[in-house]
């Protein structure tokens, strides 16, 4: 059963990848979109089946790298999913769906050197949910900013492509950016006050630098929600100040669990 959704999954999701580059060629067809978020949908499932023999075990949860940034892809995944019902984002599932199928991959083929986790208590389970899903909304508000910088470049120089001209309207763009960077901020705060409420010694689980850095990330995103609201922050400024706090925010995730599990383990 678990192999089996491991494959499944990823060929679905290069199915849904050939699928989506082939929308976003110069003769869509409003056909394949049904096909598409199909395909999609079905990869999810199988992806999330398989992510259920793989993150639990009778020795506990397992949170090292790859497993996490296998859950992270899978809850983006779905997340987008649901955006795509009501808006034509395919050049983001595009993006999404390839680097679902590797990191699915990774997570099943390799181990990390770390041993599964001990059953976690609410307090800890709860803080992991939340993180993983302000890093995952995060992130796909990450690549619509990219998105978004593109897109402003092509206006400006006065070249819309054939991919451009099949996408939302700019401003519904960055309505959506801004909605998913605040819901995304909502989530990251939950999560370091359930950081601060339920982890009990930092220093013995080398999780200070994680929460200073993600307190960074937090202070850029909230000035960035500062701006757009009170100055008419947008377009390129609101791309730069995106991809900082993406970049710290991902430091603080992914960095550490680098550190702690890859250079540190070999010393």
């Amino acid at each position: 059963m678990a192999a089996m959704a491991h494959w499944m999954a990823i060929a679905l999701y290069v199915a849904t990848t050939c699928v989506a580059a082939v929308s976003l060629s110069r003769q869509p067809s409003a056909s394949r979109q049904p096909l598409l978020l199909g395909l999609f949908g079905c990869a999810i499932v199988a992806h999330a089946i398989s992510l259920k023999f793989t993150l639990l075990s009778e020795q506990g949860v397992r949170f090292d790298l790859a497993a996490v940034l296998s859950l992270i892809t899978c809850v983006v995944a779905l997340l987008l999913l649901f955006l795509s019902l009501r808006h034509r984002l395919n050049l983001l599932v595009l993006a999404i769906a390839p680097l679902a199928a590797v990191a699915e991959m990774a997570a099943v083929h390799t181990w990390g050197g770390v041993p599964p986790r001990a059953l976690l208590s609410p307090g800890i389970a709860a803080h992991a949910l939340l993180s993983i899903s302000a890093y995952s909304l995060l992130t796909l508000a990450t690549l619509q900013a990219i998105y978004l910088y593109w897109l402003n470049q092509q206006l400006h120089n006065h070249r819309p492509t054939g991919i451009s001209r099949m996408l939302p309207p700019l401003q519904t763009m960055e309505s959506l950016l801004f909605g998913l960077i605040a819901f995304g901020q909502l989530l990251l705060t939950a999560s370091l006050v359930t950081g601060a409420l339920f982890v009990d010694d930092l220093f013995a689980q080398h999780l200070v630098h994680k929460t200073i850095l993600s307190i960074f990330a937090w202070i850029l995103y909230s000035i960035l929600l500062w701006g757009h609201w009170k100055k008419g922050w947008r377009g390129n400024t609101a791309v730069r100040w995106t991809l900082s706090a993406f970049a710290v925010l991902m430091l603080a995730f992914f960095g550490s669990k680098l550190a702690l599990e890859v250079i540190f383990a070999r010393h």
